[in-house]
């Protein structure tokens, strides 16, 4: 056998040097030298000074064998007890793993469907507790105001979070500026802090103030479904600005949505508040699509905690710069909301909450599981909304109504589809008419065989036909 041990020596042609374990030679025979040489050793084994065979050994050695270790043979260890090539510790390391895939899976759908829920909640209790609110104060654009100006405390949640999961401690001050490099290499001045954030914080003002205002003209089923066409709108957009994808399942999506924003507005012969609501719901679906276009376009990049210190940052704008506006709509009697001891705080300080939540829970939600699941939690709360509505406030829903609000889901549904959706699915067609036709296939050879061990045993031999 041939030795691993060999190494080429300089001058002389490659040679293989096999050690002999009982060198012999026939008579009149000399032992060649130089060049190719090749010696025949016995074949009987030879223990090793540790043990082990030593032929054995140098075969595993030479073969490669899986799992060989050198100096350890298949049959005897040092201390003469059998081993075995496969060890047990393998298959456990195996099935542990197959068990921590599928727990990490099962922990995802759970995450995804508790964030799915989460969204859908938060969404419903700010609509309906806007309406509750309404009873009593009906001041949209101050409610509007007060409630973004929560915004600030996105980041400090954000930082705390980052606390409690990193190892790696940084000051605030330190992590603000990290984050603050969304708005330039310098960081943020104030020319930047104004340009890049007025115009986000004045769609955010005009959307939030738009759902508010039709929220006083339609019920929350009807506004909720109107704002779901915000997203054949960002397609719209994003399809002319951005230079998105076209997709013809999109556009026949955007033409649902429109066709369900008329027939709502027709369901009451387009006059009156009826109408005027839709109008206002449609220009809040508007200016939130043109806020994520933007968004897309300039910060699409930005990671969890930029998010975070953007957002914060438009509640420190809305408070510095936007307080100017509920203070005219004060003195110029559009909007009288009398002492601040007669506001009602509670219901403010509860819409205000949930929006926040909500805010957090789509911007976390997207990094956190599927994007797809936080859309799904947005349309959810069109159903949850008429629930409401029809439990606790006794609506009353017309065929229109209904039907309307059930073209734009389906509308909003289809946007949801992947861009390779066709091709998926002509994939899983054509995989399923193979196996249909292996199926058929086995049969036919079932009942072909069935059929001649019957006619053999009748004493003849039929073939049936193809």
């Amino acid at each position: 056998m041939m030795s691993t041990e060999t190494v080429f020596e300089s001058g002389d042609q490659p040679c293989i040097r096999l050690e002999p374990l009982k060198s012999t030679h026939l008579p009149g025979k000399s032992t060649p030298t130089g060049g190719s040489c090749a010696v025949f050793t016995d074949s009987s084994p030879k223990a090793t000074a540790n043990g082990l065979h030593d032929i054995e050994d140098r075969i595993l050695r030479i073969t490669g064998y899986y799992g060989y270790n050198p100096g350890y043979s298949s049959h005897r260890r040092e201390d003469g007890s059998e081993s075995h090539a496969e060890t047990p510790g393998s298959e456990t390391s195996m099935e542990s793993q197959s068990f921590h895939t599928c727990a990490n899976t099962a922990l995802k759908v759970l995450g995804g469907l508790l964030m799915v829920l989460c969204v859908s909640s938060s969404w419903v209790g700010t609509t309906q507790v806007v309406k509750l609110t309404f009873q009593s104060f009906s001041c949209p654009f101050f409610i509007s105001w007060f409630s973004s100006n929560w915004n600030i405390l996105i980041f400090p949640i954000y930082y705390s979070g980052h606390v409690v999961t990193t190892r790696e401690k940084q000051t605030p001050i330190q992590k603000f500026r990290e984050c603050s490099k969304l708005f330039g290499e310098d960081g943020m001045t104030l020319k930047l802090f104004v340009k890049r954030t007025a115009p986000f914080s004045i769609l955010w003002t005009l959307t939030n103030y738009l759902y508010l205002l039709a929220l006083k003209k339609l019920t929350a089923t009807d506004v909720s479904a109107l704002y779901c066409c915000h997203k054949a709108f960002v397609f719209l957009l994003s399809w002319i600005v951005l230079k998105d994808r076209f997709m013809g399942v999109r556009i026949v999506a955007a033409i649902m949505a429109i066709t369900g924003i008329v027939m709502m507005a027709y369901a009451d012969g387009f006059h009156g508040d009826s109408f005027v609501g839709v109008a206002l719901a449609v220009g809040s679906a508007s200016t939130s699509a043109l806020y994520k276009v933007l968004f897309k376009m300039f910060l699409g990049s930005a990671n969890l905690g930029e998010v975070a210190h953007f957002l914060s940052t438009m509640g420190f704008f809305n408070l510095i710069f936007i307080s100017c506006v509920p203070l005219i709509l004060y003195f110029t009697r559009v909007e009288h909301w009398g002492s601040l001891s007669s506001l009602p705080w509670g219901y403010m300080c509860g819409l205000a909450g949930l929006w926040l939540v909500f805010n957090i829970l789509v911007h976390v939600g997207v990094v956190l599981t599927y994007p797809i699941l936080i859309s799904i939690g947005t349309l959810l709360s069109v159903p949850g909304n008429a629930a409401v509505d029809l439990l606790k406030h006794e609506v009353i829903f017309s065929v229109v109504r209904l039907a309307a609000t059930c073209i734009i889901c389906l509308g909003f549904l289809l946007m949801l589809l992947p861009e390779e959706w066709d091709s998926v699915t002509l994939r899983f067609l054509a995989t399923i008419a193979d196996k249909k036709s292996e199926d058929h296939g086995e049969e036919l050879t079932d009942s072909s065989t069935h059929t001649r061990s019957r006619s053999r045993a009748n004493g003849t031999v039929s073939i049936p036909l193809a």
